[in-house]
C-alpha cells in the first residue's frame, strides 16, 4: 500500500469508547496529515452510558492534558485511601492500611464516564476524525492493505485496524487469537451514591468476603450534593438476588455495605451491572490488526487500573504509528505492531496476576487467610517505602 504527500494512511479503529477515541486523537496530534483515523462503531448512534467513573492515574492524566481534553472534564482528586478487611456483619471495619497523597500530588482523579466520554467525542468532532456509526463485520487483512467490511454493506482499505471492541472482542476471535482466562463467579455493581457527608476527597476500599466494595469520590454535583462512586463486587446469585428487590430494601444492601462515615445516603440513579473476568489475549497483534485495552487484556477493577492500563496501550501505539509515518513507511507493517506488543504485554501480565491474586486471596472468609492479610496489610502500613512503593502501583505511577 503506497502513500504520497497528497494522500494518508486510512488507520480503522473499532470501538467508541474512551479508549478508541483517545487513540484517534492521539494519531491525529502526533501524526497530523500523515494518518486519517476512523472510528467505527454502532453505539455512536447511542446515548453516552451512564453510571461508571474511573480513576485516572498521573500518566493517563499527562496523555489527555496532551489530547486537549483533561481540563474539558471536571474531576475529583483523591487525597487518600484507606483499606479495611471484615465480615459484612461486623460492627466495627478496622482500618488496615491508609494511602495519604503525597508531594507529587493526589493519588488519581475520578472522573465520571458519560463526561470524558462527552469530551473526548467532542475533541474528535472538532478535530474533524471521522465518526462511523457503523460496525465492522469482517477484515479480510492482505500484504498491502486489510479490507474492512462494513455493517451497512460497504467496504473500505485500512493500512491498520485497531480492535478497542472491549474483552469479548469480535475482532480478536475472528482473527483466530486465544485468550487465556475466564470468568469470575462475580459481578460489579456500578452507581452514583448521593451522601449527607463530605467525603473530604477520600476513597475506601472495604475488602469483604464475597468481594470489594470500593466508595471512591465524585465531585459535589451542580446542587452541592455531596457524591460518590461505587464499585460493588459481588457474587452472582446474590446481584441477582439484590436486583430483585424493592428499591427501599435494595438501598438497604448498599447502605450495609456503604457504612455509616458519610451518613445518610440515596441513589442518584439505577444500580448497573456488568460481569467480571480476567483474561489476556494471547497475541496483542496479528496482520494488519492490533488490540488496545480490554481486547488485549482484561482485569479486576478492584485497583482501578483498566483504563489507565488502556491509555498506556493507546500511547504506545500511537508513538510507534508516529515514528513509522514519520519515515514514509506502513504503519500496518510488522516491525510496527510487533514493537507494540513489546511495549505494553508485560506491564498488562503484571496486572492482570496482580488483581486476580488480590481477587483470590481478599474475596473469602477463610480465618488463615484472614489473619495472614490483616497482619500483611499492616506491616506495609507501617513500613514508608514499602507503602509508598504499593501507593504508587496502586495508582498506575510505578
Amino acid at each position: 500500500m503506497a502513500t504520497t504527500s497528497t494522500s494518508a494512511w486510512p488507520i480503522a479503529i473499532a470501538g467508541a469508547g474512551p479508549t478508541g477515541l483517545a487513540l484517534a486523537l492521539a494519531l491525529h496530534r502526533l501524526c497530523g496529515a500523515a494518518v486519517a483515523p476512523t472510528v467505527y462503531d454502532p453505539a455512536l448512534a447511542l446515548p453516552l452510558p451512564d453510571g461508571r467513573a474511573y480513576a485516572l492515574s498521573a500518566a493517563a492524566q499527562a496523555l489527555l492534558a496532551r489530547l486537549g481534553v483533561l481540563d474539558r472534564v471536571p474531576g475529583q482528586p483523591i487525597a487518600g485511601m484507606t483499606i479495611t478487611d471484615s465480615r459484612l456483619a461486623d460492627a466495627v471495619r478496622p482500618a488496615y492500611l491508609r494511602f495519604e497523597a503525597g508531594p507529587e500530588g493526589p493519588l488519581g482523579l475520578m472522573v465520571e464516564g458519560a463526561v470524558l466520554g462527552a469530551a473526548l467525542r467532542a475533541a474528535c468532532e472538532e478535530a474533524g476524525i471521522a465518526l462511523a456509526a457503523h460496525g465492522i463485520r469482517e477484515a479480510s487483512p492482505a500484504a498491502a492493505a486489510t479490507r474492512l467490511a462494513l455493517d451497512d454493506g460497504t467496504e473500505v482499505p485500512a493500512a491498520l485496524l485497531v480492535a478497542c471492541d472491549g474483552a469479548r472482542s469480535r475482532l480478536r476471535e475472528a482473527a483466530g487469537i486465544g485468550w487465556a482466562g475466564g470468568p469470575y463467579r462475580q459481578q460489579g455493581v456500578v452507581a452514583t451514591v448521593l451522601h449527607a457527608l463530605d467525603h473530604r476527597g477520600l476513597a475506601v476500599q472495604h475488602f469483604l468476603p464475597a468481594g470489594p466494595f470500593a466508595v471512591l469520590p465524585l465531585r459535589d454535583g451542580p446542587d452541592g450534593a455531596h457524591r460518590s462512586s461505587i464499585v460493588w463486587t459481588e457474587r452472582d446469585a446474590e446481584v441477582r438476588r439484590v436486583l430483585a428487590l424493592p428499591p427501599d430494601a435494595a438501598l438497604a444492601e448498599l447502605e450495609q455495605r456503604f457504612g455509616p462515615e458519610r451518613g445518610a445516603v440515596s441513589l442518584a440513579g439505577p444500580l448497573s451491572t456488568f460481569p467480571l473476568s480476567v483474561g489476556l489475549a494471547r497475541r496483542f497483534v496479528a496482520p494488519r490488526l492490533a488490540l488496545v485495552g480490554d481486547a488485549a487484556h482484561e482485569i479486576h477493577p478492584l485497583a482501578g487500573q483498566g483504563l489507565n492500563l488502556a491509555l498506556a496501550d493507546v500511547e504506545a501505539l500511537a508513538g510507534r504509528i508516529r515514528e513509522s509515518v514519520g519515515l514514509g513507511l506502513d504503519p500496518g507493517r510488522p516491525e510496527v505492531l510487533r514493537g507494540y506488543e513489546r511495549d505494553r504485554r508485560a506491564d498488562a501480565v503484571a496486572f492482570a496476576g496482580l488483581t486476580d491474586g488480590l481477587n483470590r486471596l481478599f474475596s473469602n472468609d477463610r480465618l488463615p487467610l484472614r489473619v495472614l492479610r490483616d497482619i500483611g496489610l499492616g506491616l506495609v502500613d507501617r513500613v514508608p517505602r514499602a507503602k509508598s512503593a504499593l501507593a504508587r502501583r496502586a495508582a498506575g505511577a510505578a
